[in-house]
């Protein structure tokens, strides 16, 4: 089986249990793995609302695409995929979605921890706080511990 790659980028509330079952159906007979990851807005104890998230379409699904690829050449992985909110998103909703499948776990969990990784990292989203005293916070920038996380897939 050839492997699939499907990226989307919605305003729309996402939901992890939904995803998942859409994706459960579609993986084959011999997918004995599916990984996955629903990163979500921290409330930040409170203190945030929201995130606000802009991105630039068209180059954020083409990279999002290419750090795929890059997991699908790094391990057997027969089908990937990522959904990120842009938008209003609030503290406790999904913002990203990552699930991957395999013959076997090792792959399937090393692929969404690298897309992960990446998409913290690479991909063209900025996000705004919303804060809970209804001021507006400041736009989120990569954090050095993400950059050093991500290094350890260099080789």
């Amino acid at each position: 089986m050839a492997a699939d790659i499907q990226v989307s980028i919605t305003d729309q509330p996402l939901s992890a249990v939904n995803a998942y079952t859409a994706f459960e159906a579609i993986c084959g007979d011999n997918d004995g793995a599916i990984a996955h990851f629903c990163g979500r807005c921290r409330s930040e104890n409170g203190a945030l609302r929201a995130l606000e998230l802009e991105h630039y379409p068209g180059m954020a699904e083409a990279q999002i695409e290419t750090i795929c690829k890059t997991a699908l050449d790094k391990w057997p992985i027969t089908r990937i995929e990522v959904t990120h909110r842009f938008g209003i998103v609030n503290a406790g909703e999904p913002i990203v979605l990552v699930f991957a499948a395999s013959a076997h776990r090792k792959a399937a969990l090393a692929g969404v921890e690298f897309v992960m990784d990446f998409l913290k990292t690479d991909a063209p989203f900025w996000k705004r706080e919303h804060m809970a005293d209804g001021s507006m916070g400041n736009w989120v920038t990569v954090k050095s511990r993400d950059l050093h996380v991500r290094s350890r897939w260099k080789a």
